[in-house]
Formats: C-alpha cells, sequence, structure tokens
C-alpha cells in the first residue's frame, strides 16, 4: 500500500459490476500532475463523509493493480482510508490554481499520448485539441448488458449482499466530440467517446425536470459543445484508456476562459437559436 495524495478531477459514468455493485472510475493528479486512476470505488454507496468532490485533494492508502491491468497509472484504493484536505480548489481566477496541478503535464495531442501508450502504458493525460468540430450523438440501449444484470443478480444471491440499490440508470444515447490536434500525425478526424459522469448526471437532471430524451440529448449537446468548447474558453480534454480494448474515450473536460492563444473549433449554429 502506499500514501497518496491526490487531487480529484474527474469520475466516469458508473456501470453495473458483478464483484462490486457497480464501478466508477475515478481519476486524479500528484502534487508534481502526475496522473493517478483509483478504481474500484462504489461511489454512490461510500459515506457522505467519503464522497469527495471534483478538484478536491484526498488521502487515500492505494495499492498499484496488478495482472490484468497494466495500466501504469492504475491503483485499487481501500476507501476507507479516504480522507478530505480542505474544501475543493475554486474556479477563482480564472482556475489559475487548478492549472498549477492539472497541466503541469499536460500533452502537446491525442497522437503524443497515443505513442506513449504504445511506450510505456501510458492511459492518462489531459491535452488541448486545436479545434473541437463537433459533438454527435446517436441513440443507444436504453438498458444495461443482460449479462451484465444477470452477472450482478447472482452475485448478490451467493454472497447474500443486503443490497436494494437499483443499478444507475443508462443513458440511452452515445455522445463522441468530433476534434483534431495540432500535431503533424493528426489526421483531424478523431472522433472519441465520452464517458464524463457530469455529461450522464446532466442528461437525467434534464429528464427528470419534463424534458423528452431527445429535448434532453440536445441540451447536453449545447452544453457540452457550445459552452465547454466555446471560442472564449481554453477547453483541455482528460482522457483515459478502456482496460479491455485500450481504447482512448473522454473522460472530462477543463474549460477556464481564454487567457492564451485561441483553442477554436468550427462554427457551430445553436440548436437553440
Amino acid at each position: 500500500m502506499e500514501h497518496m495524495k491526490v487531487l480529484i478531477t474527474v469520475k466516469t459514468y458508473p456501470i453495473p459490476s458483478a464483484k462490486h455493485d457497480e464501478l466508477v472510475c475515478t481519476a486524479g493528479v500528484l502534487e508534481d500532475g502526475s496522473f493517478v486512476r483509483l478504481y474500484p470505488i462504489n461511489f454512490r454507496d461510500l459515506p457522505f463523509s467519503r464522497q469527495f468532490k471534483k478538484y478536491q485533494w484526498i488521502e487515500v492508502e492505494a495499492a498499484k493493480h496488478k495482472g490484468r491491468d497494466a495500466r501504469k497509472e492504475s491503483y485499487r484504493p481501500n476507501c476507507d482510508t479516504i480522507k478530505f484536505r480542505g474544501e475543493p480548489i475554486s474556479s477563482a481566477r480564472n482556475w489559475s490554481e487548478r492549472a498549477k496541478y492539472v497541466l503541469a503535464q499536460k500533452s502537446d495531442a491525442m497522437e503524443h499520448l497515443q505513442a506513449q501508450q504504445s511506450e510505456d502504458r501510458t492511459s492518462l493525460g489531459i491535452f488541448k485539441p486545436k479545434r473541437v468540430h463537433d459533438l454527435v450523438f446517436q441513440p443507444d440501449s436504453a438498458e444495461w448488458k443482460a449479462s451484465f444484470k444477470a452477472a450482478l443478480a447472482q452475485a448478490r444471491l451467493w454472497e447474500d449482499r443486503k443490497i436494494t440499490k437499483e443499478p444507475p440508470r443508462k443513458v440511452p444515447f452515445k455522445f463522441q466530440y468530433v476534434f483534431e490536434c495540432d500535431d503533424s500525425r493528426c489526421k483531424k478526424n478523431h472522433r472519441m467517446m465520452i464517458e464524463d459522469w457530469e455529461l450522464g448526471a446532466l442528461y437525467w437532471k434534464l429528464v427528470d425536470r419534463g424534458a423528452s430524451p431527445d429535448e434532453a440529448a440536445k441540451s447536453v449537446r449545447e452544453k457540452f459543445l457550445n459552452e465547454l468548447c466555446a471560442e472564449d474558453r481554453d477547453t483541455h480534454l482528460y482522457v483515459g484508456t478502456v482496460l479491455e480494448h485500450g481504447t482512448w474515450v473522454v473522460i472530462g473536460v477543463y474549460w477556464p476562459k481564454l487567457t492564451a492563444p485561441k483553442c477554436s473549433r468550427s462554427d457551430q449554429p445553436s440548436l437553440f437559436n
């Protein structure tokens, strides 16, 4: 076990798990800007005293993952040891305090991270895209795979788990950013799935307020494209790999006001204009 001090930067949307009820992949940075992945964390089952927020420092005992997960940033936390260290870092002074840690080891482009993945199994990072062209979405199944639910039910039966909580609701759409990087190797057509918890939470908040599924999906697009990637935002993407396939997904967005050379995107009309 290692004693770690981690600034939480992202949480992925929870998925059902036979072994852990549900999985949330949490990522953050150490004080030198090195990325760390903490999982499994059944976040909704943590006592309130351990439910950390984004951009909050925590201390935790964690061990390096072995065997199947050889990604260099992956650690298995002892959730009973989670302790807060102060309130979340505010967005004051245009996120300057956050930037000291979050951008300390940022990458130049997605192509740089992919090259690192081949060299040393890098699986987390942050970079600034040259241009975000679009955010596209398409319908997806509204239910988790039958195998997920069956394995979860069987595990609860055989292990006599006294759990009545339902699995997290599944978002019935897939969302993808379309972007290009400022790198000679870029083919200018990255399409990357978004697995950010905040996207799923926004979708369900809108539905619960009365929006139809299509209306909610369009509003999510409006927020994550026309606000988070607006011309006046210094947009960076947090990315990580999926264990089973090694593919990269977007796990969060860093979007302070622009104070440096612009990260522009293609002109996109608002769906609500």
